[in-house]
């Protein structure tokens, strides 16, 4: 039986020499050459100011929200369909989670509902880019912009994706990235914060290091509350390669994207993912709504697909029907998010798949429904 894995990384003899190079030098912590010239690189490729690395992007999104001065007694609103660290992120700085419901259309934050939710104490709004498709940034722009409130871009999943022309993360006050080993490329674990301020990025340069004092002499006299959120320098060597790769990496994902739409197309009880007009998706994951016409429930799908060898993922469960965050949305309802991950389904789309595995998958897909 033919197994074919969600995502797998594409790992070759480049990146391979590149980590072991850096594993020789001897500088295999949170210092050293690749470091700087991972962050000097990928922000020349993003096209923005300052890129400040780091070890997850869940510590990309907390580094985010305290170098903006995110505390207790604040707002933050993100969406209700998102993944759990965006969530967590806001929970470690004290500030309150208020939760907006997403479009059906683009499975996004839905500007539209963002107003109403907007209070004295709202401080930042994380926009995160679901699945690769870039948010609806306008909108969301005008509102930061006339109530002083600082957006946050999640571009975890989303690695040059496109808003009418403009790489995501570099339209908000401070974007956001993962690296983790699904991602478009990938430092085994690792995120990025990037920005245009240089305030913004200074401030996270010294929180992600423990908040060290600059001062050789006075080294372990701290101001601020830091962290231990360094990447390392073997990771950030993976990070050079794989870099060099991110365009062929995304035209794969696009080119498996078209693949899939063009055998599901049609198919009763299956939507496909959105690509808005004004958009150009990555594809992180090619994923589908299963809906009942299909004649088989999500997980029922999922666990026909899995005895056949392919490995899928349910989508994201909203953070009000999260048990840890339940109690704090009683009679929150949330239906297109609730919707979403009741029905929705990633299948295989890492950078190794190829185009005769999402064949297999879609003709099973096809199969299974008849």
């Amino acid at each position: 039986m033919q197994q074919i894995p969600i995502a797998v990384p594409s790992i070759n003899e480049d990146d391979v020499s590149a980590v072991s190079a850096a594993v020789s030098s001897g500088w295999v912590s949170g210092r050293g050459r690749n470091i700087v010239e991972f962050e000097k690189e990928y922000s020349e490729w993003l096209g923005v100011k300052q890129t400040v690395t780091c070890s997850t992007g869940t510590s990309a999104l907390h580094l985010a929200l305290v170098s903006a001065g995110i505390g207790p007694g604040d707002e933050v609103v993100i969406p209700a369909f998102s993944m759990g660290a965006v969530a967590f992120a806001v929970s470690y700085t004290g500030a309150k989670i208020v939760l907006v419901d997403s479009e059906l259309d683009s499975w996004n934050m839905d500007p539209m509902r963002l107003e109403e939710k907007i209070t004295p104490k709202t401080k930042a709004i994380i926009a995160m880019h679901t699945y690769g498709h870039p948010v609806d940034m306008d909108p969301i722009l005008e509102i930061c912009a006339r109530k002083g409130i600082t957006l946050i871009e999640d571009a975890a999943e989303a690695h040059g994706s496109l808003y009418k022309g403009k790489r995501t993360a570099t339209m908000g006050r401070i974007g956001c990235f993962s690296f983790f080993s699904n991602k478009i490329i990938t430092t085994g674990e690792g995120g990025a914060v990037v920005t245009f301020d240089d305030q913004i990025a200074e401030r996270a340069r010294i929180l992600r290091d423990m908040a060290f004092s600059k001062d050789a002499s006075k080294k372990f006299l701290h101001e601020f509350v830091g962290f231990n959120y360094r990447m390392t320098n073997m990771q950030a060597a993976l990070g050079r390669t794989q870099l060099k790769r991110i365009n062929q990496f995304i035209e794969i994902r696009r080119s498996n994207a078209q693949i899939y739409n063009s055998r599901l197309r049609g198919m009763k009880g299956i939507i496909m993912p959105p690509e808005k007009e004004w958009a150009k998706s990555v594809y992180w994951m090619y994923s589908v709504l299963v809906q009942p016409q299909y004649g088989l429930t999500r997980d029922e799908l999922m666990r026909e697909l899995s005895t056949r060898g392919i490995e899928t993922r349910p989508f994201f469960v909203p953070v009000h029907q999260q048990p840890v965050y339940a109690r704090d949305f009683i009679g929150e309802k949330y239906p297109v998010a609730e919707e979403l991950s009741a029905t929705g389904l990633n299948l295989p789309s890492g950078n190794t798949l190829t185009a005769e595995q999402v064949q297999v998958v879609s003709n099973l897909v096809k199969s299974l429904s008849e």
